[in-house]
């Protein structure tokens, strides 16, 4: 599994995909997420505002799976 960093309390999924290269932009975001079911925490989630915190994993159908990890420790 993948760590994507982050230096934020949080990021939306839609940064998450376009972190990983999933997408190339954050306007493709809403019709990724409407053509793949991509996983938060094991559940399908096409929210591309979802709050993705430390310790939350995303798993994007093509990319792989994702843990994201605050570089900061906070939680």
């Amino acid at each position: 599994m993948n760590e994507l960093v982050i230096d934020t309390e949080f990021i939306t999924l839609g940064q998450a995909l376009k972190m990983t290269d999933a997408i190339s932009s954050g306007g493709m975001s809403k019709w990724f997420l409407h053509e793949n079911d991509v996983y938060v925490n094991g559940e399908i989630d096409q929210r591309r505002g979802r709050k993705l915190r430390h310790g939350d994993v995303v798993n994007i159908p093509g990319c792989g799976r994702f843990v994201i990890v605050n570089k900061n420790g906070e939680i």
